[in-house]
Order: C-alpha cells, then sequence, then structure tokens
C-alpha cells in the first residue's frame, strides 16, 4: 500500500497517459499503416501510458535533507 502512496501521481500519469494514446489512435491514427506508434492500438496506449507517467512523476515534491533531520529528530 505505501508503493501507491508513494507513487500516486505518476499512476494517476499513467492511466490518463493511456486513456489519451488510446484516444489518438482512435481518432487521429495512422491512414497508410506505416507509423510505428500510432498503427496499432497497444503501441499508442502504451506510449501515452509512458509519456503520462513521466509528465506526472515530474510534478512530485520530494523532501530535501534537512526537512527529513528535522522529523527524525523529534
Amino acid at each position: 500500500m505505501n508503493f501507491f502512496n508513494k507513487n500516486k501521481l505518476a499512476l494517476i500519469g499513467v492511466l490518463a497517459g493511456a486513456i489519451g494514446g488510446y484516444f489518438y489512435y482512435h481518432f487521429v491514427g495512422c491512414s497508410s499503416g506505416t507509423c510505428p506508434i500510432t498503427s496499432k492500438p497497444i503501441n499508442s496506449t502504451l506510449y501515452g501510458a509512458m509519456m503520462g507517467g513521466l509528465l506526472f512523476s515530474l510534478f512530485k515534491k520530494e523532501k530535501n535533507n534537512i526537512e527529513k533531520n528535522k522529523n527524525s529528530d523529534q
């Protein structure tokens, strides 16, 4: 359970990116079928999930060492 609480924002990003990637395949897609990412729904969904996870994980706040030491001393 601690893993989910710790990475909640990145997991939300993965889910949002996967949905966005599938919608991109469905509505935009690739008419010729030669596009490496958008030619198959699984490719665009996985790519969107990866990009969403990376994007949302940028906004994760980390505690600095000073705050960690203050909390451990108390």
